[in-house]
């Protein structure tokens, strides 16, 4: 699997799956690819976002080899 530009860039997306139970979610990036987030991320501190909204985030490989987003900010 291939990175649309450098892991560790900032990329475009929404939030495509959101459950705060558990503080797991999905974002669509804006080219196509869907990566992971957990609530921790969330750069605002809170752990909520809704389904939807904008954001940006660091898109990185885990250990696992799987793309991961932290740093997720609101756009």
């Amino acid at each position: 699997m291939t990175v649309p530009r450098a892991a560790g860039e900032d990329h475009p997306g929404s939030v495509a799956t959101f459950d705060q139970h558990v503080g797991l979610g999905a974002i669509a990036l804006d080219d196509g690819r869907e990566v992971a987030f957990h609530s921790t991320q969330l750069a605002d501190g809170t752990r909520r976002t809704e389904v939807g909204a904008r954001v940006t985030a660091r898109v990185v490989r885990w250990h696992r080899g799987e793309l991961e987003a932290t740093a997720v900010t609101a756009a």
